[in-house]
C-alpha cells in the first residue's frame, strides 16, 4: 500500500511537470485554457494572501504545508528551429547561445580565489557580486583591498569614474557578530560613495512578533538572500561558494566561468540591480534605510511588498527573454540571408564572424516569497523527463530534498548517483549548541530515503555515496545530465540551490542550466564530475550501523519538525 501510495505522488508529481511544460507550449492568443489557468493560479494565490493578513501570527504556516503553484512566466510563440531537446525552457527563461570557448569550469577554492582577484583587478565598468555573506578574515580582507584598489584606480583617471560595485548580501547573516559583513564594506562606502553600493536582503517572513523573538543566527532559518554570482565587466563566476575564507582554502564547491559573456553579464546585473532595490541600504554610517517610494519588507505591508518584488524580478526575465529571441530571430534570419555572401567573401570575412553558438545558458530563477517557482519547474520536468538508462548525477552539500523531488527520482526510469556529505564533511559537524546536532539530522534523513529505496528494491538504479575528505567540508551542488547511451553529460545544473526545502520555499536562488553539444565542454564537465565522485563511497546498510551514524532518540523526534528551517 504505502509503495502504490509513493508511486501515485511519482506520477502526480511528473504529469504536474509535463502538464506546466505543455501549457507553456501552447501559442499565446490562441488557445485561452493558459490564460484560465494563469486566472485560477492568481484568485488562489490571492485567496492565500488573504489569509495571510487574517492570521499573520501562522507566519510559519504555509512553509510546512504544499505550496500553491503560481504560474509566474506566459507562454512562449517562439517557433522551434535548430535546437536542442532542451530548447523548451527558453520558453520560461532566456536563451543565452554561446561559444563553449567562452566556458571554463574551475575545480578548487584556491583557484576561486585568485579568479574573482586578478577579476577584481581587471575591471573597468562594473564589479556585481552576490553572496549569502562576506567573512572576516584575512582573505576577505584581500578582496576588499583589491576592491579599493581598482577603485582608487578608477578615481584617478580622466574625466568621471566610470567603474561602479554593486554588492547584495543577506541582512541577517551579514549582521551577526559585531565584526560582520557591514563593518568589513563600510571603509569603501565611506571613501567611494558615489561608486559602491551594497544592499542587504531582508525576508519579509521575518516579521512583527516573530522578528523580535528569534536571537540571531536563528533568525536565518526563516529566509535568505542565498543567491551566488560574481560579475567583473563581462566575465561570470556562477557558483554555489560564498565570500568566506572556508570557501577560498578547503570547502569543495563548484564553480564556471563564462567568458565575454555580456548579455548574460547584463542579465545578472539587472537581476541583482531589481533585488537591491527591494533590499535595504547599507548607509556610511551602518544604518540602513529603504529606497525612496519602496515598501519595508519587514514593517511594510508584506503583499505589497512581496507583489513589487515578483513585478521587479520578473520585468527582468520578461525583458531579457524578450531581447533574445529578437536577437534569435534577427541572427538566423541574417544568417539566412547572408550564406551566399559569406560564400563569395572567402575565409577573410568569414573569419571574422562570431563562431556560431554550441553552447546554451538558460538563469534558472526560485524565489517562492515573491511567487517565483522556475527553478523548481524546469528541475521537475528534468527529472520527469529523464529516460530510461539515461544517468543523473546529483550532488547537495544538505542532503533535504523536498518530497516533489523524492517521488520523481523514486517513481522515473533514470539512473540516478546522488553525491552528499558524510557527518565529518559537513558545515555543521563540530558546530556548538543545536547546531552541533544538524548532521545527525541529515544522517537520519538520509538513512529515511535509503530505506525507502531499498523498500522499493530501487539500489541499483538509486545509488547514494557520501563525499569524505580530511581536513575538508563540502559545499557543491547541482546535477550532471548523461542521456542514454552517452557517455559524457550534455546538461548541467550549476549554482545556488540545494533541491531541499529551504531552496524552493524560504531562500532567493538561481543556478544555471548549461546545454551543450561541443564534446571538450562536455569533457569538461564529465571530468569536474568524477572528481568530486572519486572522493566518496558508496552507501549501503553497513553504512548506518558505523558508531559515528548514531542518531540520539531526541533527534528523530525533532527532526520532522525542523527539517524544512536548515
Amino acid at each position: 500500500m504505502a509503495a502504490r501510495k509513493r508511486k501515485a505522488r511519482a506520477m502526480a508529481a511528473g504529469g504536474a511537470a509535463l502538464w506546466r511544460r505543455f501549457s507553456a507550449w501552447l501559442p499565446r492568443g490562441r488557445l485561452g485554457l493558459t490564460a484560465l489557468l494563469g486566472r485560477l493560479s492568481d484568485r488562489l494565490s490571492r485567496g492565500r494572501d488573504r489569509r495571510t493578513r487574517r492570521s499573520s501570527w501562522l507566519l510559519l504556516a504555509p512553509l510546512l504545508t504544499p505550496p500553491i503553484p503560481v504560474i509566474t512566466a506566459p507562454p512562449c510563440s517562439l517557433c522551434p528551429e535548430g535546437a536542442h531537446r532542451f530548447q523548451w525552457i527558453r520558453n520560461l527563461v532566456p536563451e543565452f547561445g554561446i561559444s563553449s570557448s567562452h566556458v571554463k569550469v574551475l575545480s578548487s577554492p584556491a583557484e576561486f580565489y585568485e579568479l574573482l582577484k586578478v577579476q577584481i583587478k581587471a575591471a573597468k565598468q562594473r564589479v556585481v557580486m552576490a553572496s549569502l555573506y562576506l567573512g572576516t578574515g584575512l582573505l576577505e580582507q584581500e578582496l576588499v583591498d583589491c576592491l579599493e584598489e581598482t577603485l582608487e584606480k578608477s578615481l584617478q583617471a580622466k574625466g568621471s569614474p566610470d567603474l561602479r560595485v554593486s554588492i547584495l548580501l543577506d541582512y541577517t547573516r551579514g549582521s551577526r557578530g559585531r565584526k560582520n559583513s557591514r563593518t568589513m564594506l563600510i571603509p569603501l562606502l565611506q571613501r567611494f560613495p558615489e561608486q559602491v553600493r551594497v544592499s542587504l536582503f531582508h525576508t519579509p517572513n521575518l516579521r512583527g512578533l516573530l522578528r523580535l523573538l528569534i536571537p540571531e543566527r536563528f533568525n536565518e532559518t526563516i529566509g535568505l538572500q542565498h543567491i551566488k554570482v560574481y560579475l567583473f565587466d563581462d566575465n561570470v563566476i556562477l557558483s554555489g561558494a560564498n565570500l568566506s575564507d572556508l570557501y577560498f582554502t578547503n570547502r569543495q564547491d563548484r564553480y564556471v566561468l563564462l567568458r565575454d559573456s555580456p548579455e548574460i553579464a547584463d542579465f545578472f546585473t539587472e537581476l541583482v540591480d531589481a533585488i537591491g532595490d527591494v533590499s535595504l541600504q547599507l548607509q556610511q554610517d551602518d544604518t540602513v534605510q529603504m529606497m525612496e517610494g519602496m515598501v519595508h519588507p519587514y514593517q511594510g505591508d508584506k503583499v505589497a511588498y512581496c507583489e513589487i518584488a515578483n513585478r521587479r524580478v520578473m520585468e527582468v526575465i520578461n525583458s531579457a527573454r524578450t531581447r533574445q529571441e529578437l536577437l534569435h530571430a534577427k541572427t538566423f534570419h541574417s544568417s539566412q540571408a547572408g550564406s551566399s555572401l559569406i560564400s563569395q567573401q572567402g575565409s577573410q570575412a568569414s573569419g571574422s564572424l562570431k563562431p556560431e553558438p554550441d553552447t546554451w545558458i538558460y538563469p534558472l530563477i526560485q524565489m517562492k516569497p515573491f511567487g517565483i517557482q522556475i527553478d523548481e519547474m524546469v528541475t521537475e520536468t528534468l527529472l520527469t523527463e529523464a529516460e530510461r538508462d539515461a544517468r543523473i548525477y546529483l550532488t547537495t552539500g544538505y542532503f533535504n530534498l523536498t518530497q516533489a523531488y523524492m517521488d520523481l527520482i523514486l517513481g522515473t526510469r533514470a539512473e540516478y548517483r546522488i553525491l552528499l556529505a558524510s557527518p565529518e564533511v559537513n558545515g555543521f559537524f563540530g558546530a556548538k549548541g543545536v547546531a552541533g546536532a544538524i548532521p545527525a539530522a541529515y544522517v537520519y534523513i538520509e538513512h529515511q530515503f535509503y530505506s525507502e529505496v531499498c523498500c522499493l528494491q530501487q539500489q541499483e538504479r538509486v545509488q547514494l555515496q557520501e563525499y569524505s575528505r580530511a581536513g575538508w567540508t563540502f559545499h557543491a551542488k547541482g546535477l550532471w545530465l548523461y542521456l542514454a547511451g552517452s557517455d559524457l553529460p550534455c546538461l548541467t545544473l550549476i549554482g545556488s540551490p540545494n533541491f531541499g526545502y529551504r531552496s524552493v520555499h524560504r531562500d532567493l536562488e538561481a543556478q544555471v542550466a548549461i546545454v551543450t553539444e561541443n564534446k571538450a565542454l562536455q569533457q569538461q564537465l564529465h571530468q569536474e564530475q568524477e572528481q568530486l565522485y572519486l572522493c566518496s563511497g558508496v552507501v549501503s546498510t553497513s553504512t548506518f550501523e558505523q558508531p559515528n551514524r548514531y542518531v540520539k532518540l531526541w533527534v528523530k523526534l525533532v527532526t520532522p519538525l525542523i527539517k524544512n528551517f536548515f
